[in-house]
């Protein structure tokens, strides 16, 4: 056993549980690789003032959970606890948005980081699939996103999830709510640290899991109330759109979810079997997020969808994905001549599309047998001296247990066409 182990609160992705997380971020970006959105990738870690501007000062993301360094040069960097500000700030960098027609339409996946209290479902280093659209104010595309959001997790089999809905306004009407939500607030018992949220960014209160705090935010007055009437036109061809398409949604006028830069429409996907970590994805619209980083106006919307949620979400309602087999044909040699032979044969096979192991080690039949059924390949390949002097070799099915001679070169057509 290894002296060292996995830092608390992370883990190590394995076979064969590790396919099934493959499986998952390859059906979020399906729908999204159909719909116009590129893949885009940026680095682990950015600048710290990239962050706390844009995801917020008074989060608990920027004051409590970001991983912080600085560097020989005196750089203050941090591990990403977020894609949407890294993603934004790449596509200003490469002014993409000048590159081209507008939306900038991209999609990524990565590991990120937050120092949270572990426990099932909220981990320190978790792993996201994100899409973006920047520099286009559009209910449609607001609409889109959630829609390719629900037809990938639907994709997976997933029905007990949830979207919930709601808008939070924009400049011209938030601050009339938020001075109304600091007077409400004003009163409350809170401790000290949520009576200074209150001050910097009343609606993050809104968003305290806390049981004492959420017994007294019950009659806090609601954003509906205060939407303009543009915010009120905006989110009214948000929900047609989306209910045209058959997505079923809930309004939930006390959603705002954990990051300051979300304007209008804002939405969260829950699923009732995770427990108190419900959450397992969720975005909305932030149109002033390019500014707030030095970048011109360009109204976008986003949204980034936990994988490991998505697992235990499959889990809970115990489906299993149908995962390709690892390997379709494991290939068997006794003796040293039918070991550079069948090496051979295993490369003819990969080249054709075919999944293909090889007993290394020098096994012997026992334990290369143990081995071909470990892997869970279909067929295995067998040759020794005798099949070698006749030019065949053994294509053995190992569901059924029947084996017959295949001559050494049709063994490559033989094998596809057993595989259909």
């Amino acid at each position: 056993m290894s002296t060292f182990k996995a830092p608390r609160g992370t883990y190590d992705l394995i076979p064969p549980a590790s396919a099934t997380f493959l499986a998952v971020r390859e059906a979020i970006a399906a729908p999204l690789k159909r719909s116009g959105y590129g893949y885009i990738e940026t680095p682990g870690f950015e600048n710290v003032e990239l962050f706390a501007r844009g995801v917020g000062e008074s989060t608990d993301i920027v004051t409590k959970e970001m991983y912080t360094l600085t560097t020989k040069g005196g750089d203050e960097l941090a591990l990403r606890p977020e894609g949407t500000a890294s993603v934004l700030r790449a596509a200003l960098e490469a002014n993409l948005h000048k590159a081209g027609s507008l939306p900038v339409k991209l999609w990524y996946s990565g590991s990120y980081y937050r120092y949270e209290r572990p426990q099932k479902g909220r981990y320190r280093h978790f792993s996201q699939v994100g899409a973006e659209a920047i520099g286009a104010e559009d209910p449609a595309l607001d609409a889109e996103l959630i829609i390719l959001a629900h037809d990938a997790y639907r994709s997976l089999g997933l029905r007990n999830f949830r979207i919930l809905l709601n808008s939070l306004g924009d400049a011209t009407c938030r601050p009339v709510y938020r001075a109304a939500l600091q007077e409400f607030l004003r009163a409350l018992d809170l401790d000290e640290d949520t009576r200074r949220r209150v001050e910097i960014n009343p609606l993050r209160v809104l968003d305290d899991k806390r049981e004492a705090v959420r017994k007294q935010l019950a009659d806090a007055p609601l954003l509906r109330d205060y939407l303009c009437e543009e915010c009120k036109a905006y989110h009214a061809e948000v929900r047609e759109l989306i209910t045209a398409r058959g997505v079923t949604f809930e309004d939930d006028a006390k959603l705002v979810r954990g990051l300051d830069y979300y304007t209008r429409t804002t939405f969260e996907f829950v699923h009732d079997g995770l427990g108190s970590q419900s959450a397992v994805g969720g975005g909305g619209r932030y149109d002033g997020l390019s500014e707030m980083i030095g970048g011109p106006a360009l109204p976008s919307v986003g949204w980034a969808l936990g994988v490991d949620r998505t697992v235990l979400a499959l889990e809970a309602e115990g489906i299993e994905l149908d995962l390709p087999d690892a390997v379709s044909v494991f290939a068997v040699p006794l003796g040293e001549e039918a070991r550079k032979v069948l090496f051979g044969v295993v490369g003819e096979l990969r080249t054709a599309g075919v999944a293909t192991d090889f007993a290394y080690g020098g096994k012997g039949l026992k334990a290369a047998m143990k081995a071909a059924n470990r892997s869970g390949a279909r067929y295995t390949i067998v040759a020794g001296e005798r099949d070698l002097a006749e030019d065949v070799v053994q294509l053995k099915d190992m569901e059924s247990g029947e084996q017959a001679p295949v001559p050494l070169a049709e063994v490559v057509e033989a094998v596809r066409s057993r595989l259909g």
